[in-house]
Order: structure tokens, then C-alpha cells, then sequence
């Protein structure tokens, strides 16, 4: 369904199309290049990442075993934003997802800031994840450098997001099933633990509460330390950006982000109540790699070598991801002129390529730097991305309430996905990530990476106005 396609350039209501439509190629020029089963295991790999396999070492040793409940308010919090998000997108498909609702509800400015910023966000990740996943190597190579081996991971995945949609699919959906069979694994061999049916082991959940108690640190320590859980679930919403490239977008995206909620649950909270319950969370072991220490409690061979290479495939995965994914934001921008047409050309495969190139030359810069400068402009450049995806998520919450009433009044029978709870639970979801984020800018270990994200903000808004003010001339 369109509702207000404009051409390239133009400044007036967003595009809108229905991604079947643009698919086709009589839109965009993209290809319905992935199945049902690749939205399934996007959704899936978006929200399982390198973080939860070692970044959760940080929130444990922070929190003691109370960061479970950090991990569920997360959790929880994310699940609200992917169900807003949900039924915009179900309601009305556009290419660029959320930044398409956030334009057409709170105007051209914030959706130009939206757009962009997830841009940048997921090229800065291209970098991270490629000096990751380049270190991991290094345990098997060690007299490789560091940026060679970084920029081969960035050139390997990008040849694959060169070929087609579905080539970053099918990518995508292995990297994602061989995190979902090692989480699973994970799970089974811990509650054998617990449950004192593993040899040698006595069972129980004394654990929990043998080292300080439950919260040694607090309830502020624990609601501390959701801030930074909540970014771990960044890349759930990336499913929606794929739509526009699905054979079925509404009933692919539905059914994806409705079975998040059992995922988050069983991957991340799960996973960590067992971390929590067979290793003391003052095991300096838990904050190096939680789940390695786990196998090592376990006596599970090669445990060391068994987690670095499910993590390298979790990093890859991330990398597969943030590639496609910035290409598409990129591609989106030029829909409404917010981005220069150049990148509007796709290849015969529906790629976007030049968009695509794009993000890799600022991944490959990106990576130079963590060479040349690794505690200056790397460490800025780290610090810089740290809140945007929580000013992107607020946008959501806002535009899905806005959007909500309109549809409500135009549109009833678009609505077949609802928010829950609307539109109490809306406001209160824009609340507490609204509290999210104000208490990064608060709290030591994160108060720079808001106040940077904040300075990555004003940037773009002042681009948006100089943009405006040389199309009036």
C-alpha cells in the first residue's frame, strides 16, 4: 500500500511503499532475495551478540548474581520497543523501517536524524566487530597484525553482502544457528549442573547467595547496571530493515519479533542464571567470559578454544549484519533526498552497492584508526556511538504513539498487530527509556559515551539545517 511515495529528493511525505512492491523492482530496484527461515534467524542473530558471551561478564561482576533481574528489565524494556515497532510496521511497510514512521510522524528533521544516526552507529560497529573478530584470530595466529586480519574479515563479509539479499541471508542464518545450538548447549549442560545430574557435582543454587548475597552491591548497582544491558539487545529491530527484502514482510516480521519475547528470556536470562548459579560471581574467570568459565567449572574439554570460536562466530555474525544493514539505511536516505542520489544505483542483484561500499570505507578507516590511534580517535570514535541506539529506540516509542492515533483514525483495519496495553503502556515505555538514557549521562561508566553520542547528535542536526538552508538557496 502507498500512501505518499515521493520521488528521490523531494521534501515531501515519506516513502511508504509496501516493500513487496519495491522488491519487485518497480520501486526501489531491491529483490525479495530472503525466505521465511532467514527473517527468522535475522531477528534471532540481531539480538544474540558477542556482548552476551563476554560483555555480560562486566554487568555480573557489577551486580553480583542479581543481574539477572538487570538482564529481564532490559529484556523487558526491548520487548516493548520491538512490539511499537512491530505494529508500525506491520500497519505500514516502508523501506528504511523506522525511519520512514519516525519522518512521516515527527517530520523531516527527526527523521533525518534517525536515519543517519543508525547509520553511523552500525559503521562504527563494522569497525568494532572486525578489530574483535581480528583478535580472536590472533589466539590462532598471533603473527598476523591486527589491522590485516580486521580488514580481511571486513573484505570477506562485504564480498558476500555484495552478491545478493539472500547471500547475506543464508550467511546470516548460519552464523545465527550455530549461536542458537551453542546457547541451547549451554543451557542443557548447566541445568544438568544444577540440578545435580552433572558427574561431580553437588547441584543446588547456593551459589546465588553464597558471596555477599543475592545483590551484594544494591539496588542501585542493580538498576545501574540495565543501561548497559539494554544495548545488548541492540539489533533485534534490524529484522524490520530486512522486510523490505522478504518474500512475505508483514507475516515474516510478525511472527518474528512476536517469538523475541521467548528468546530474550530463554538466551539471555536464562543463560545468565546459570552462569550465576555454578560459578561465584566474584570468580575473576566470570569476567573474562562467563560462559567459558561455566565449561570450565564443568570440566568440559577445550572449554577456552570451544567459546572463542562460538564468540568469533557471534562477531562475524554482528559484522554480516552491520554491513547489510547500514547499506539499507543509506539506500533508504536517498528515498526522501536525505542522502545523495549516487547511492540510490542497485546492481542487477538488487544490491545497493555503492552504499554498501560506502560503510565499508568508514569500517576500513575506522579499523586504520584503531591502529594508528587506538586510545584517541578509536577511543572516540567507540565512545561517540555508545547511546545511539537508545536515542533511535526513543524515537520509535514516540513515533509509535503518534502513528497509533492516526491509524486508529484513518487506517482501523491496518491495525491486525497492536501495542499492548496502549497507550499506557507506550508512555511508559517512552519513560523508562527516557530514564535509560538519562542515567547514562549520569552514571561514571557511561556518562561519556552519552555525552559524545549527544555531540554525535548536535552534528547531524546541524548538517539537517545546512542541507535545508542550501536547497532554499
Amino acid at each position: 500500500m502507498s500512501t505518499g511515495t515521493t520521488a528521490a529528493g523531494a521534501e515531501g511525505a515519506p516513502d511508504t511503499a509496501s516493500p513487496g512492491a519495491d522488491a519487485a523492482g518497480t520501486g526501489t530496484g531491491l529483490r525479495q532475495g530472503l525466505k521465511r527461515r532467514h527473517v527468522q534467524l535475522i531477528a534471532l542473530g540481531g539480538v544474540i551478540g558477542a556482548g552476551l558471551f563476554v560483555g555480560s561478564g562486566e554487568v555480573v561482576h557489577s551486580a553480583g548474581p542479581a543481574a539477572v533481574l538487570s538482564f529481564l528489565a532490559a529484556g523487558g524494556l526491548t520487548v516493548l520497543i520491538m512490539r511499537m515497532l512491530a505494529e508500525m510496521t506491520v500497519a505500514r511497510p516502508a523501506l528504511g523501517s523506522f525511519y520512514a514512521h519516525v519522518r512521516e510522524t515527527l517530520g523531516h528533521r527527526a527523521g533525518f536524524a534517525v536515519g543517519w544516526l543508525y547509520w553511523y552507529f552500525f559503521v562504527i560497529v563494522v569497525a568494532v566487530e572486525a578489530v574483535a573478530g581480528g583478535r580472536i584470530v590472533r589466539l590462532w595466529l598471533p603473527g598476523a597484525p591486527l589491522w590485516a586480519v580486521s580488514l580481511v574479515l571486513m573484505a570477506l563479509l562485504t564480498a558476500t553482502n555484495m552478491v545478493s539479499a539472500r547471500s547475506y541471508g543464508e550467511f546470516e542464518y548460519w552464523f545465527s544457528s550455530i549461536k542458537v545450538v551453542a546457547i541451547v548447549v549451554f543451557l542443557f549442560l548447566g541445568a544438568l549442573f544444577v540440578l545435580g545430574l552433572w558427574p561431580g557435582s553437588g547441584g543446588g543454587l547456593a551459589q546465588l547467595t553464597a558471596h555477599g548475597g543475592f545483590a551484594p552491591a544494591g539496588v542501585g548497582a542493580v538498576l545501574a547496571a540495565v543501561v548497559p544491558c539494554v544495548g545488548f539487545f541492540t539489533g533485534a529491530e534490524i529484522v524490520t530493515i530486512a522486510a523490505a527484502e522478504s518474500v512475505e514482510p508483514e507475516r515474516a516480521v510478525a511472527r518474528a519479533i512476536r517469538s523475541i519475547v521467548l528468546r530474550v528470556v530463554a538466551f539471555y536470562v536464562l543463560s545468565i542464571f546459570l552462569v550465576v548459579a555454578v560459578v561465584p560471581w566474584t570468580s575473576k574467570a566470570i569476567e573474562v567470559s562467563p560462559y567459558a568459565a561455566v565449561l570450565d567449572r564443568l570440566a568440559v574439554p577445550a572449554a577456552g578454544t570451544v567459546m572463542n570460536a562460538v564468540v568469533l562466530v557471534a562477531v562475524l555474525s554482528c559484522l554480516n549484519s552491520a554491513l547489510y544493514t547500514s547499506s539499507r539505511m543509506l539506500f533508504a536516505l536517498t528515498r526522501n533526498g536525505d542522502a545523495p542520489r549516487g547511492f540510490t544505483k542497485v546492481s542487477a542483484s538488487g544490491v545497493p552497492r555503492r552504499a554498501l561500499l560506502a560503510g565499508t570505507s568508514v569500517g576500513y578507516l575506522s579499523v586504520i584508526a584503531a591502529w594508528i590511534s587506538p586510545d584517541v580517535v578509536f577511543s572516540f570514535l567507540i565512545n561517540s556511538y555508545g547511546a545511539i541506539a537508545l536515542f533511535v529506540y526513543l524515537a520509535i516509542a514516540v513515533a509509535q504513539l503518534r502513528m497509533r492515533r492516526r491509524l486508529e483514525r484513518e487506517e482501523p483495519a491496518r491495525l491486525t498487530l497492536r501495542m499492548w496495553g496502549f497507550p499506557w503502556l507506550s508512555r511508559l515505555t517512552i519513560a523508562l527509556m527516557a530514564l535509560v538514557i538519562g542515567a547514562m549521562a549520569v552514571l561514571p561508566d557511561s556518562r561519556a559515551q552519552f555525552w559524545l553520542s549527544l555531540l554525535t547528535l548536535g552534528v547531524v542536526l546541524a548538517a539537517y539545517e545546512i542541507r535545508r538552508r542550501v536547497r532554499r538557496s
